[in-house]
């Protein structure tokens, strides 16, 4: 299961009678619907993280060569922060990703780490599920 898959599968079985079916698309209708939060930054403590909840859905731009411009490439639900330790959480669908500093493959929980400056990916913003209260 691809990522978005993932994402299309977990808002099926949580009452969401059609969501979209591409991370490009799950972008396009949270953007449209207005809950889509922009990022800039390149760390989880800036500003604009002060309205990421748990629930909300991850979205990345340049994760992979997509052969065409696509406004998202990657999509994750955030999880929330670790209990133990304190350290943001994601799940989602993804090859090589971490979690603990080990690799997983998958549909998977993982660090949410934003990407490093000067990456190819890029973690472009967040958003509430639109239509769930």
């Amino acid at each position: 299961m691809d990522c978005s898959g993932a994402v299309y599968y977990v808002l099926r079985q949580n009452g969401i009678k059609e969501p979209p079916r591409s991370s490009a698309a799950q972008y396009e209708w949270a953007r449209k619907a207005g809950t889509f939060h922009p990022v800039t930054g390149t760390d989880l403590s800036a500003p604009e993280f002060a309205d990421l909840k748990p629930g909300d859905l991850l979205f990345w731009n340049g994760t992979y060569n997509a052969g065409k411009d696509l406004p998202a490439t990657h999509a994750m639900f955030y999880l929330g922060k670790a209990k133990s330790d304190g350290l943001p959480l994601m799940v989602g669908s993804s090859d090589g990703r971490r979690y603990r500093d080990k690799r997983r493959d998958g549909v998977s929980v993982f660090d949410f780490r934003l990407p490093k400056p000067g990456s190819k990916s890029r973690f472009i913003g967040y958003a509430r599920i639109p239509g769930l209260q």
